[in-house]
């Protein structure tokens, strides 16, 4: 008998060439086997396949979060590869780039092998890893970039730690850009004598709180030399969550010229204001800060012209003790893979900002791109493709319940907000990780 596969039955297929209504038959192995109008399952050679109701959903590419924090090693009781996966499918991730910035540091082979087989082990969505640029993510040595890539790893940042040395990171940027394999450079763009001791962003909010800030120009200094570095080397930069007006003009100006850069932004930089801080809630405290309603409506208008080629989650979890430490002690950071897809309907589709394949392009197709994994991921939806995709409800609305997140944290800054979109299935190779809204495994 022909093994079972399956039919994604009755959906809005939306990818990168276009949408029609259609279903979507796939193959045992995994692979996209036709998709059209009311397909028979007997003349594909599919015996008894399982049905997946897409009626009132989009079937679209399977997310890609370029900007994970999944904690292991060395933080687990925060989060693991496999709990951040689970959260990561539940939001309608097919695959996620884990940051470095673990204990020990993710700068060498053994500790990326170490991610990698975690990821494999877990199996619940397709785990990547980012290597640190520099040897403990200290800004004063180069890792060892060609190790690492010849793992597969494509992407390289100190996140969390912008490099703060100049002519180290062009040495960087030149070293990348030599390495047999296309690589991406990441920056946390952060100018650290300037953010040192800042909690929040430095203005009306900070005075009248009283909470060191952190300048606009903190993060846009360091845009504006990645930029210059990467006219000067040719080499491609990456610019992380990016959150100030003059950030998101400055990468525009970039692009203008032709220079091989791209930029990011999180639901947290283009939903929430720095007003959120007057509660003293370290849930709202996130690095670089919530900003101000002019800065949020920059990244806003800069995902709409395509200044900014990505939302990225920054998912940061963080275990309840530290969370709840005072404003000034505690770590910074916000979960984001379980509302981000709700958060980008909700706040941009819904005001007719972006059409759905437009979102669909920052969360998918583009971002796989930037970390190098546009042949396996955000595909599309045709036979012969890996079946990586996500079946969603744009409509279905939700309140965020952080005890009901599958993250080992509960740190979302959205606790009781209530938004549209609701993934229903996520399938990785073919294989349901999610069905019906409930994770498999």
């Amino acid at each position: 008998m022909t093994p079972t596969g399956r039919i994604i039955r009755g959906g809005r297929v939306i990818d990168r060439d276009g949408e029609r209504v259609a279903d979507v038959a796939i193959a045992p192995d995994g692979v996209i086997l036709a998709v059209g109008v009311d397909l028979d399952p007997a003349a594909l050679g599919l015996a008894d396949p399982e049905l997946l109701d897409a009626a009132g959903c989009v079937v679209a590419p399977g997310l890609v979060d370029i900007h994970t924090h999944l904690r292991e090693p060395g933080r687990e009781e925060a989060e693991t590869v496999e709990t951040g996966s689970r959260a990561a499918a539940l939001g309608g991730y097919t695959a996620v780039v884990a940051m470095p910035n673990t204990e020990p540091t993710i700068d060498s082979v053994g500790v990326v092998r170490q991610v990698l087989d975690a990821g494999v082990a877990a199996g619940i969505c397709d785990v990547r890893v980012a290597g640190a640029i520099t040897i403990d993510r200290k800004g004063e040595a180069l890792a060892p970039l060609a190790e690492m890539a010849e793992l597969g790893v494509r992407m390289f940042t100190d996140d969390g730690c912008g490099v703060q040395d100049d002519r180290l990171m062009r040495r960087a940027l030149e070293y990348a850009s030599g390495l047999p394999v296309p690589v991406t450079l990441a920056q946390h763009c952060e100018v650290e004598v300037l953010s040192e001791g800042g909690h929040m962003h430095e203005g009306e909010w900070s005075s009248r709180l009283g909470i060191p800030g952190i300048p606009a120009e903190a993060e846009e200094l360091m845009v504006f030399r990645d930029i210059a570095l990467a006219r000067l080397t040719g080499a491609r930069v990456h610019l992380q969550h990016l959150s100030t007006a003059g950030s998101v003009q400055l990468v525009r100006e970039a692009k203008a010229k032709g220079l091989p850069v791209t930029a990011e932004a999180t639901p947290h930089h283009f939903t929430l204001t720095h007003a959120e801080v007057a509660s003293y809630d370290p849930v709202f405290k996130v690095n670089p800060p919530l900003r101000t309603e002019a800065d949020v409506a920059a990244v806003r208008a800069g995902l709409v012209d395509g200044t900014i080629d990505a939302i990225a989650t920054d998912h940061a979890p963080h275990t309840s003790d530290l969370k709840e430490a005072p404003f000034d002690h505690a770590p910074c950071g916000m979960l984001g893979l379980e509302t981000a897809l709700a958060l980008g309907i909700t706040e941009l589709v819904e005001p007719g900002l972006l059409s759905l394949a437009e979102l669909l392009a920052l969360m998918s197709w583009q971002p796989a791109a930037i970390a190098g994994i546009e042949a396996v991921h955000g595909r599309p939806i045709a036979a012969g493709e890996p079946a990586h995709l996500v079946v969603f409800d744009p409509t279905q609305p939700w309140t965020v319940d952080p005890t009901a997140l599958a993250s080992r944290s509960s740190n979302t800054p959205y606790a009781g907000r209530e938004v549209r979109g609701r993934v229903r299935h996520t399938l990785l190779c073919g294989v349901p990780m999610v069905r019906d809204g409930k994770a498999q495994r």
